[in-house]
């Protein structure tokens, strides 16, 4: 890649970062706030899931407005909202106030990150180029949630609202370099900028640009080649057709307002039924009724889907194995990867009595990824291919957290280290090819919607891990415990991570059993070499 094509990728990237600090920045400070501000403990934990309620509730609908709407303007939009609300949240006086703060930042997530995600897929060439670019995205993410709970630990001995105002000079940075790097989208095309120029262009016809100025022969072989690809995969074309005839008539028809309202609707109550979970039993009919409501509204949305000249959301999409399977797999796994971290957290903090700064500086070896995820895993990926590479990270995450299993009451640092490192290395392996594959085959004109979709699982499961290990330790717990009843409640929470992942490498291995990890070798590695890539990488599918 050159020059121009490495700058945008870093400021994209910079976008995951400062939503992963964000996170981990606050997930620290919120004892120093509770205190400062006496906020009860319902309204403390309202700080954190204002934000997961927010996120998750209008991402699906924030990936199909970057495709409808524009990609670079939602980006640069809703991170000026992001900036703005992060700056608010440092100077709140009352709970409540802080609460919609988060809230509104949430959903400024929502729209910003899948706009990210699909300009990257849009401006960097399918094949190896692509996929190196998402493997830094996600790696980046990673690092800034494991930086963040070292950076809110000293932030928050300074004055907790400096987790808020950190986050506003950082995307202010982000936010100036965007508007210059970006490049305006023409025509619904590809931004392709690996040679420093956008240019809306197709896989294909980039490929053909290049070889048609340098030999019209070759030019003639490489056309041949890309159309025995493209009728060896007649499934993926209908859909690829099917997909930009939607598009086509989302512009021509308008938004379809009904369909975002009874998305967004379903997701809120969704997301706030799995929120509920970590309170058991307690209130149960709150959650069972929040949980019917959004079932009601999920079905009202496809009806009305079904029957819109535009929908919102092309259903079909719903019908590409690859790309749920994707989604499901990253829901679980990275609802895993949450729910044991918390786990963790509350073990070391309130049992062992560890400070909020000992504890962040323990978990950073967990941020591994950020370095392997661009170095490592491409290699991986490149040898065994994409399905290989995140069955060995579920793998992983099974022997990381069956290792915590028998946690004691004494254990060193020495003894937890394997485990947090080893599950450092199956984020790595994991996460990054998971966002390959969800979005991997899918048209321009969706790849907002495939990040969406791709969010909304990542959202679910992280509310959806640290609610389940919340609710399995306070059934297993009672009130006034000795501490080897904390722990064995403890170390019953830590069977749901290793259940979810499990269920993630049974989910990946029909991915294999059904042959869908095929490598698209000769015409894609090659066209990337013409873009800067390596030519020895293939691109996995």
């Amino acid at each position: 890649m050159g020059t121009r094509a490495w700058a945008l990728l870093l400021v994209l990237c910079g976008t995951i970062f400062l939503e992963g600090i964000d996170v981990a920045m606050l997930a620290v400070a919120i004892p120093s706030i509770r205190a400062d501000l006496d906020l009860s403990t319902n309204a403390a934990a309202w700080v954190i899931s204002a934000y997961v309620l927010g996120y998750a509730g209008f991402t699906l609908l924030g990936g199909r407005a970057a495709d409808l709407l524009g990609r670079r303007r939602m980006f640069l939009l809703w991170l000026t909202v992001f900036l703005t609300f992060s700056g608010l949240g440092g100077f709140a006086t009352e709970g409540w106030m802080l609460i919609v703060a988060r809230f509104v930042t949430g959903v400024s997530a929502a729209f910003m990150t899948p706009a990210a995600l699909s300009l990257i897929t849009t401006s960097y060439e399918e094949g190896p180029q692509r996929n190196k670019a998402l493997l830094v995205f996600a790696g980046t993410g990673a690092g800034g949630f494991s930086l963040g709970l070292v950076i809110g630990g000293l932030l928050t001995q300074l004055g907790w609202r400096w987790v808020f105002f950190a986050p506003v000079l950082l995307a202010g940075a982000i936010l100036i370099a965007a508007v210059r790097l970006i490049p305006a989208q023409t025509g619904g095309g590809r931004q392709d900028v690996a040679d420093g120029r956008p240019q809306p262009r197709t896989t294909e016809t980039a490929a053909a640009d290049r070889e048609t100025a340098a030999d019209p022969e070759t030019a003639a072989d490489r056309e041949t080649a890309v159309e025995r690809e493209t009728a060896s995969d007649s499934e993926t074309e209908a859909v690829r057709q099917a997909a930009s005839d939607h598009h086509a008539a989302a512009g021509r028809q308008g938004f379809d307002f009904l369909g975002a309202v009874t998305a967004a609707g379903a997701m809120l109550l969704a997301a706030y039924a799995v929120i509920r979970l970590e309170h058991g039993l307690d209130g149960w009919q709150l959650t069972a009724g929040a949980a019917v409501a959004a079932g009601l509204l999920v079905a009202a949305f496809v009806v009305v889907e079904r029957r819109s000249p535009a929908p919102l959301v092309r259903l079909g999409i719903l019908r590409k194995a690859s790309v749920v399977r994707a989604d499901l797999g990253a829901l679980l796994f990275v609802g895993a990867f949450f729910g044991f971290q918390f786990v963790v957290t509350l073990y070391l903090q309130e049992l062992r009595g560890w400070s909020s700064l000992q504890t962040a500086i323990a978990l950073v070896v967990m941020g591994c990824d950020a370095i392997l995820a661009p170095t490592l895993t491409p290699r991986l990926v490149n040898r065994f291919g994409n399905g290989r590479v995140i069955l060995g990270g579920f793998v992983l995450g099974i022997v990381a957290y069956g290792l915590f299993l028998p946690v004691g009451m004494d254990w060193t640092y020495a003894a937890m280290f394997p485990t947090l490192l080893i599950s450092g290395i199956a984020f790595a392996l994991a996460y990054g090819p998971l966002t390959i594959a969800a979005t991997d085959g899918v048209t321009e004109s969706e790849q907002g919607l495939a990040g969406g979709l791709l969010n909304t699982a990542t959202q679910f499961g992280a509310a959806l891990g640290i609610s389940a290990v919340t609710a399995v330790y306070g059934l297993a717990s009672s009130p006034g415990s000795d501490p080897e009843s904390t722990l064995s409640a403890f170390r019953t929470a830590l069977i749901v991570p290793v259940v979810m992942v499990t269920l993630g490498a049974l989910l990946s291995s029909f991915g294999l059993r059904g042959g869908r990890g095929r490598r698209v070798a000769g015409v894609t590695a090659e066209a990337s070499a013409g873009t800067g890539a390596n030519p020895a990488q293939k691109s996995v599918s």
